[in-house]
């Protein structure tokens, strides 16, 4: 069947075929990627090669920080009850990599038995030996926050002295093959405690390539006072820019996540804010994790591109016969010329290209008369799926998402109920502003009435109404804009007369006031808002 076709084109009409996205992406890294990364050892420089479950995984959240940053007590936070084997308390109480799971029945399963669950994505993990599966365990859990994501807790990062011990195992390169593979990073500083360890420092380095991922929090922050809460703020974002080395000021979320007493209450606004924020990122991750994956495709494409330059460079300088080692100690000295040489001749960015003293590392245990010459083949095919395929998947993502159950894209229950969809007053921004006195039996804009009806009488009403123009002169001393005040009238002025009555008027005078507190103004008069002597008058 389809004798008449080339190889690639069979592949394109499979990928044409294909139900989804996801399904799509394991088609092109199978038949285009993999291929070339095995060819050029990628393994063994970079990360191990995907499988179905990387794809299908649901998305993960990375929780990293030093130790007594309040990591475990987010996930009971979140998930609004505890989970098996938590461990909570000011000293370092996590020392394995816990990832918590949604399952029916709440249980533990250890680290020899996870990574060779063929449901699961961690089979490459088995590479770091026992000392770390040891320290590796899954924790089910039945909460409805784990049917839309999976969360990763990490031992706290050590500092002082205690950095010094060996952990036994490669803790950076867990930590890294996690950070290419979850959705989120949330890097937790504690707001006592900004003084950032090397170790912490090594791996904040090595997260070059993954700036997208990363969500900064500054959690206990209630602990401190409004004053002291500029100052560390400050602090951090100084000492995060150091080390990121990015231009652009990463967000930073401030809060306090845990379900006890605030200590400083002046800042409660402002965490509720913060958090809000926080938690719409999180809950969009279902939504885009097609596009995440397929956005991290693309990027291990591109490595793999490089890697393939590098590798058959390397090779093709080494001499045949004698002088091999110091011709190997030589391109290793002088890799950055190879970059250059690299970026002169295929017009690469530099960003794409490995880290120079982790690759010379590396490469001091290879043999490069065994690396592979160029093969253009398995290049031609890397750049095609990049021109084509992906423009082909990333045309689907839309459709898809038009077509999915959104019920099924929004994570819901423990604290993304409370703190996303809460219905009650104490919901966000709820029992505030425009929405205050929602409910109530008594018109909330009569409680000030007195104020405004002077204010009225003053400006001389004929007939019991006062005219634009003195309306207007009156409304530009609150110093808001015109758009602002010109949504305040449309919606005060209910009967559409162009004058307002004194109802109308107290109405335009609070909904000033609310836009001066801070608030938002809706977009529609809610109803609780109209005038009693106007319901019924409105269309």
């Amino acid at each position: 069947m389809f004798s008449w076709l080339s190889r690639d084109d069979i592949k394109k009409r499979h990928l044409q075929m294909c139900e989804s996205v996801l399904e799509g992406l394991k088609m092109v890294y199978k038949n285009k990627v993999l291929p070339l990364e095995s060819h050029y050892k990628f393994e063994d420089f970079h990360s191990p090669p995907l499988n179905d479950t990387d794809f299908d995984a649901k998305p993960m959240i990375l929780l990293v920080g030093q130790y007594s940053t309040g990591k475990t007590t987010f996930i009971r936070y979140i998930l609004e009850k505890d989970f098996p084997g938590i461990r909570i308390g000011p000293e370092p109480t996590t020392d394995s990599f816990v990832v918590v799971m949604y399952n029916e029945r709440d249980g533990i399963i250890p680290g020899n038995a996870l990574v060779v669950d063929p449901k699961k994505p961690f089979r490459p993990l088995s590479k770091y030996g026992n000392t770390f599966l040891n320290r590796f365990q899954c924790s089910h859990v039945n909460s409805n926050v784990l049917k839309g994501l999976s969360v990763v807790d990490t031992p706290g990062i050590l500092s002082g002295e205690k950095q010094r011990v060996d952990r036994g195992y490669d803790f950076h390169s867990v930590l890294e093959w996690f950070a290419e593979r979850v959705d989120r990073i949330i890097l937790l500083f504690d707001a006592h405690k900004l003084d950032i360890s090397d170790e912490f420092r090594c791996f904040l380095e090595r997260l070059r390539g993954q700036h997208d991922k990363i969500r900064i929090v500054l959690n206990k922050a209630d602990m401190i006072d409004h004053q002291q809460l500029m100052r560390v703020y400050g602090a951090l974002m100084w000492s995060l820019g150091k080390i990121l080395n990015t231009p652009e000021v990463e967000r930073v979320y401030v809060g306090s996540f845990w379900n006890q007493p605030l200590r400083y209450d002046i800042n409660r606004s402002l965490f509720e804010a913060e958090e809000q924020d926080l938690f719409s990122d999180l809950q969009s991750l279902p939504r885009n994790a097609a596009l995440r994956k397929l956005n991290d495709l693309i990027k291990r494409a591109r490595l793999a591109k490089v890697h393939a330059y590098i590798i058959s460079e390397l090779k093709k300088e080494m001499p045949s016969m004698f002088g091999r080692e110091n011709k190997k100690k030589e391109l290793i000295k002088n890799l950055s010329a190879i970059y250059d040489k690299i970026q002169r001749e295929h017009q690469i960015s530099p960003g794409d290209f490995p880290e120079i003293k982790r690759m010379q590392e590396q490469l001091q245990h290879h043999d490069f008369t065994k690396f592979n010459v160029m093969k253009p083949r398995l290049l031609e095919a890397v750049d095609r799926m990049l021109a084509e395929d992906i423009a082909r998947l990333m045309a689907m993502i839309p459709v898809e998402e038009a077509a999915s159950n959104k019920e099924n894209t929004v994570i819901r229950g423990g604290a993304f109920d409370g703190v996303m969809n809460d219905s009650t007053v104490f919901g966000f921004k709820r029992g505030e502003g425009a929405d205050a006195g929602a409910g109530d039996p008594d018109w909330i804009v009569a409680k000030d009435r007195y104020k405004y009806d002077q204010l009225f009488d003053n400006l001389n009403p004929v007939d019991g109404k006062i005219t634009g123009s003195a309306a207007k002169h009156e409304m530009l001393k609150s110093k808001l804009p015109n758009s602002v005040l010109g949504k305040v009238w449309k919606m005060s002025d209910i009967d559409k007369d162009g004058m307002l009555d004194a109802d109308e008027f107290a109405l335009a005078m609070h909904l000033i006031n609310i836009k001066l507190d801070g608030n938002d103004l809706p977009n529609d008069l809610p109803e609780h808002l109209v005038p009693p002597s106007k319901r019924g008058f409105q269309a």
